[in-house]
């Protein structure tokens, strides 16, 4: 299994509102504690910080709110070394052929560091920002497309004419070396056969096992009939402490900056997203307009308070390491093998993870002891590349 962690190109900080994710700007909501900007040296922190703890890659997100992620990760290629960039991206607003050719650039100049994470778009206004006026449906029918083009050009030339793409001799310089790996997340019934013809990994937000393992099983069905198999992820938030009373203390503070009229004007703007997965997401906390932090608990230690005020993924793991880690292989149960996970804010809470919840894993024999190099000389833990479960 893999863990990456989470790049806040819109910024962070020590508060859902305002701590990234355009909730500042997108929703017309007040910032509220101290707000870090995301400059290449801040994200360069995170991006370091994540190396040396463990992860595998850092997930970075798209939009009208937050940086370009292909230009902001190229950067940070610069300043780590083994660390992937799960960049996000919308196949409707550029050529399939180049992107292709930007990701056989990007894996040239990286070392083979690039992942890709395909977000076909759930919102009719932000797709429209972009001069993308499809309805959802077809935006999955050329979401369908586009990945045909972009991996028939990186073994080209090709050829393709369809609804949406019409190319001839679609090729690249030179073949990615290794492929980039395909991510993808949708919940509507367009996305499934899309996913199942394509990606590598389906993504779901974290939503309490039981429907994760339901979904899982209908994209795992699906991959079946067109005889592939593919991993799948999940996208979650994390409070991690020594104790469980002070993750949730945390969680309670993180609440306590939340009013009511916050979550009224996120929820109107949220409503009227077009996406399954984010409507989905709005009814885990459907009804909450203020009470006790754990009102809030879903399912034993997996709370639903990010998503009061933060489109996306709205759930976070909330425990001491122990309790975190029992969740983490519950979700390990039902098919999940990859995570991608984030907290508030992302620099401090990477390391939580990766000093309480990674060793919490390995004293349970589920993780590799980083120790273990020290008879090959190589003792140091980020020398022994990224963390995997094994079972």
């Amino acid at each position: 299994m893999r863990f990456h962690w989470f790049l806040p190109t819109s910024g962070d900080g020590r508060a859902i509102i305002g701590g990234g994710h355009g909730l500042r700007r997108g929703y017309g909501l007040p910032v509220t504690g101290a707000f870090r900007p995301p400059s290449i040296d801040y994200l360069g922190q995170i991006a370091r910080s994540a190396e040396q703890l463990g992860f595998e890659a850092v997930l970075t997100p798209t939009g009208t709110w937050c940086e370009d992620a292909w230009l902001v990760t190229a950067a940070l290629t610069q300043v780590t070394t083994r660390l992937k960039f799960l960049v996000a991206f919308r196949p409707g607003v550029l050529s399939p052929t180049l992107a292709a050719q930007m990701a056989a650039t990007y894996q040239r100049i990286s070392g083979g560091r690039l992942l890709l994470n395909i977000v076909t778009g759930g919102e009719g206004a932000e797709q429209r920002r972009f001069g993308d006026h499809l309805d959802k449906v077809e935006r999955y029918a050329r979401t369908d497309e586009f990945l045909s083009v972009v991996r028939g050009a990186w073994d080209g030339p090709f050829d393709f004419q369809g609804t949406y793409y019409d190319v001839e001799e679609a090729t690249v310089a030179e073949r990615p070396d290794p492929l980039p790996e395909l991510y993808f997340g949708g919940s509507s019934a367009a996305a499934g056969p899309v996913a199942a013809r394509h990606v590598d990994v389906y993504l779901t937000w974290g939503e309490p096992p039981a429907q994760v393992a339901e979904k899982l099983e209908w994209v795992r069905s699906l991959a079946a009939q067109e005889g592939r198999t593919l991993r799948f992820g999940v996208r979650l938030h994390v409070i991690t402490r020594d104790t469980s009373s002070a993750a949730w203390a945390e969680a309670g503070r993180l609440l306590d900056q939340i009013d009511a009229e916050d979550i009224e004007a996120a929820r109107a703007v949220l409503g009227r997203s077009d996406s399954v997965g984010q409507k989905r997401m709005l009814a885990l906390s459907k009804g909450f307009r203020g009470g006790a932090v754990r009102d809030l608990e879903i399912h034993p230690g997996l709370w639903a308070g990010v998503g009061l005020v933060r489109g996306g993924a709205g759930t976070s793991l909330v425990g001491s390491h122990a309790e975190v880690a029992d969740l983490i292989e519950e979700y390990a149960s039902v098919g999940v093998s990859e995570f991608v996970l984030s907290g508030y804010p992302h620099l401090e809470e990477a390391y939580w993870f990766g000093e309480g919840v990674l060793p919490e894993l390995r004293r349970r024999g589920l993780l590799g002891d980083p120790a273990a190099g020290a008879a090959n000389g190589t003792a140091d833990p980020a020398a022994e590349g990224p963390v995997r479960l094994t079972a």
